[in-house]
């Protein structure tokens, strides 16, 4: 922190001093050593700075303490002439060490100037501010003082060296103001030193010209611009002012044409000074000047043009192409589509749309999602026509345009598409697989915006229904307007209390206890009827309704088992199971919803059963991360609907399963020898091996319960045992009277 501030002291002391000396008697021995000791105090500073700071390239900072140094040299030789010898020569020694410090000093703003990276519009710019203040410079003081130089050769070359160095840093300070990017506060520092030393050049140079006043008046400026210089280099940000930086670009305000426009009105507005227009040497200097600016801006003008040209090819190729993908984007499939649909064409247009996408953002970070994306695209190029467009148009969905093919062609290309996108993907050490729904649509007198609408309708349709791939029809569009008419009175089938839960046993065998019921709802509407939950269930699936509905049905599934054990004791059910979709699943606090239902419901854990589909969870994600939390609770997991799905066993694995329950279709042709009767038993013996309970589904008939429970099933559900009523007879029933499992005979 002491260091942070020392260049705030150093600045006041700086200031002081040079008030002192300005203060001195002029000419005397005391302002002289004051004098010097600033500008020797200015070159240890830079010095001390290096130290204390240690920046990674100190050249530039080398170069002004050099230059400081020679030029305090100057100052000490010519106060020896000026105090021992009693003499005030000139040209003198002095001016050689004054004049070598020059080229020093440009050398660190050249280095602090190439720090910022230019473009030749850059360079216009400083071009232009250089010519007009050089302009002023050349007519008001080198011409005058070149003119006014002494007899000799050797005193007017010194006279005009000084104002043509300061020439040299009227164009290096205007390349510093007109660079782009944030300055820190030392480069701040030093251009305001390098300005106070041109001020001072030119008050020491003009002076004599145009008054008769004292050339002490130039001195505090001098001592300034020492002051300033060390200053900077104290600074703490001195650290960052290394060369090769990149730099922010220029922006062309209010202020930077304002100063454009001043300088190249310089050059006319000259024309009317008294002593320039009407002297040949003025007229010829303003002449140069004007035309060099016109010139300038001219190019600078063109440079705007080609800018704004280019960055307008860039935009128009940032619209029309996908970033990430290289692919084309939707607003060029659009802008396709609408020609090929003006010219009279019948274009096919394939909708992709992925299956699991955001689970794999979700999992394993959006860096794996775009590496799989482009993974995507790429085989998308290799296997669609080349006559094809291939877009990305969202997130996750793709877009393939078939000009001039047919609606067979487009069908072809679309299940090699299918096929091609469903093979697993490799990225990141992770083999990723995602589904793909396609949708297709085409034809003509339609607009760009309707086909898409047909295509993602299709595609939709696809994804319920579990095709790989879609043609849009009418029927689709009637579809998707009963499912809007249908979502709004589910919405008031809720607020108007319009659903009940019914519950259907499940069976011990042998003895016939109702060990558990599973809750189902049903949907009594005042027009049309008993609505079937085939019907209504997707729907409110798809709008997000299903949450709010299976939250209802657990909370009063929850109640009634926990009635039911109130009021029955030992002969009510065990536990009820209740269906989860994969929608409620994917809500991150799923799992403190069922445990506010079990605690408002007073029904422990166990007692509760969540059914999930295999689709549900076979994605992983927070579907899974929800099971494992529902575990932790002590509320048991059935999987539903087991063996059809595509991985049952490898879903063994990974979630959380207490019960399986074995789908119908392996349970309607149990009593005959066959596949369904060797896979049953199989599916009975996963169960028995890993120890969970195995549940057969739909059995519907005596000889199917013998025939199960010979294979060693021990728990049943079907309409042969009772249908889903809103009161199930929980008493015993004599459902097999000899049969006896396989274990047992064995």
């Amino acid at each position: 922190m002491r260091n942070g501030r020392l260049w705030m002291w150093w600045l006041a002391a700086g200031v002081v001093a040079t008030a002192v000396h300005f203060v001195l008697p002029e000419g005397g021995l005391a302002g002289s050593v004051v004098y010097d000791l600033i500008g020797l105090a200015t070159a240890v500073g830079i010095l001390l700075a290096l130290r204390l700071h240690r920046p990674e390239r100190p050249a530039m900072w080398r170069w002004f303490a050099a230059g400081q140094i020679t030029f305090v040299i100057g100052d000490v030789i010519y106060g020896y002439y000026e105090q021992v010898l009693d003499k005030s020569p000139y040209p003198s020694p002095a001016d050689v060490f004054y004049l070598a410090s020059y080229p020093m000093l440009v050398m660190g703003l050249l280095l602090l100037v190439r720090r910022r990276r230019s473009g030749s519009g850059d360079l216009i710019d400083a071009a232009i501010v250089a010519t007009g203040i050089g302009l002023v410079f050349w007519l008001f003081v080198l011409q005058p003082v070149a003119a006014d130089a002494g007899v000799s050769a050797l005193e007017r070359v010194t006279t005009v060296a000084y104002p043509a160095a300061d020439t040299l840093l009227i164009a290096l300070l205007a390349r510093l103001f007109t660079s782009g990017g944030a300055r820190s506060p030392s480069a701040r520092l030093l251009v305001a030193g390098a300005v106070l030393m041109l001020a001072a050049d030119t008050a020491f140079a003009v002076l004599p010209l145009y008054t008769s006043a004292s050339l002490h008046l130039a001195d505090p400026i001098f001592l300034l611009s020492y002051v300033l210089w060390s200053a900077a280099a104290l600074h703490p940000s001195m650290a960052g002012e290394r060369g090769g930086g990149a730099r922010g670009a220029a922006t062309v305000g209010p202020s930077r044409l304002l100063l454009f426009g001043a300088c190249s009105l310089l050059a006319p507005a000259l024309l009317f000074v008294p002593g320039i227009g009407g002297s040949p040497i003025g007229r010829f200097s303003v002449a140069v000047g004007a035309g060099a600016l016109i010139l300038l801006v001219i190019a600078r003008m063109s440079g705007f043009v080609f800018e704004v040209r280019r960055q307008s090819a860039e935009l128009t190729r940032a619209a029309m192409q996908d970033e990430l993908t290289g692919l084309a984007s939707r607003r060029c499939l659009e802008d396709t589509l609408r020609d090929a649909l003006a010219g009279g064409g019948r274009p096919q247009i394939a909708l992709l749309g992925l299956n699991g996408f955001k689970n794999v953002n979700d999992e394993l970070g959006r860096p794996v999602g775009d590496r799989l994306l482009t993974s995507l695209a790429t085989r998308l190029r290799a296997v669609a026509p080349d006559d094809a467009l291939i877009a990305r148009i969202g997130g996750d969905e793709f877009a393939v345009l078939l000009v001039s093919s047919s609606a067979e062609e487009a069908r072809t290309v679309a299940s090699t598409l299918a096929h091609t996108l469903s093979a697993p993907v490799a990225v990141g050490g992770h083999e990723l697989y995602v589904g793909v729904a396609i949708g297709l649509a085409g034809g003509a007198g339609v607009t760009p915006v309707e086909l898409l609408r047909q295509a993602e309708s299709a595609m939709y349709a696809a994804k319920q229904t579990g095709e790989p791939v879609r043609r849009w029809s009418p029927t689709l569009d009637e579809r998707a307007g009963e499912f809007v008419r249908l979502g709004a009175e589910i919405r008031a089938a809720l607020d108007s209390g319009q659903f009940r839960v019914v519950y259907q046993p499940i069976v011990d065998l042998p003895s016939g206890r109702v060990a558990a019921v599973e809750a189902l709802v049903r949907w009594e509407h005042p027009t049309r009827g008993l609505v079937s939950p085939a019907a209504f269930i997707p729907v409110a699936e798809r709008n997000g309704l299903i949450v709010e509905l299976g939250e209802w049905i657990l909370r009063t599934a929850c109640h009634r088992l926990a009635a039911w054990r109130a009021s029955l004791g030992a002969g009510a059910p065990d536990r009820v199971s209740v269906n989860v979709s994969a929608r409620q699943l994917a809500r991150p606090h799923f799992a403190a919803t069922v445990a506010a239902a079990l605690a408002d419901s007073g029904l422990p854990a166990s007692c509760l059963a969540v059914e999930v589909t295999e689709t549900a969870v076979f994605e992983g994600g927070q579907a899974v991360v929800a099971l494992h939390e529902l575990r932790a609770l002590g509320v048991r997991i059935a999987l539903d609907d087991f063996g059809t799905g595509h991985s049952s066993l490898g879903l063994l694995q990974t979630v959380p399963v207490d019960i399986l329950k074995v789908d119908k279709s392996f349970v309607d042709d149990v009593t005959e020898a066959g596949r369904h009767t060797v896979i049953a038993e199989a599916l009975y013996q996963v169960s028995s091996g890993l120890g969970l309970v195995a549940v057969a589904e739909g059995v519907e008939t005596a000889a199917q319960a013998e025939a199960l429970h010979r294979i060693g099933y021990r728990y049943l559900q079907g309409f042969h045992f009772g249908r889903p009523v809103a009161d199930p007879d929980f008493a015993l029933t004599t459902v097999i009277a000899t049969a006896e499992p396989q274990e047992a005979r064995a």
